[in-house]
């Protein structure tokens, strides 16, 4: 058993996937409408296969919440290490 896809919840998908893309150096695995949204993953360059992670709308009434409680408390959802890119991330 292994973990293969996680979740970030965020506002804009567009403006994530520029983000975990160009500024973090993630690449593209699924892009896919459906319906007002994507299936849109991202995974580690060179690691077909690996994790990826989920790029979704915080939409869901639950989310908004749930952040605004994390950023209120200062406790981060996901954690990255820098790894192969010059100086890391």
């Amino acid at each position: 058993m292994r973990i293969v896809v996680g979740s970030i919840f965020g506002e804009d998908q567009d403006k994530a996937l520029d983000f975990y893309t160009r500024v973090l150096g993630f690449q593209v695995r699924a892009n896919v409408p459906m319906g007002g949204y994507r299936w849109l993953t991202v995974g580690n360059p060179g690691e077909d296969g690996g994790i990826e992670l989920s790029l979704e709308p915080n939409a869901h009434p639950a989310v908004v919440p749930f952040q605004e409680g994390l950023v209120a408390d200062g406790s981060p959802f996901t954690n990255f290490r820098g790894g192969g890119r010059p100086g890391g991330i």
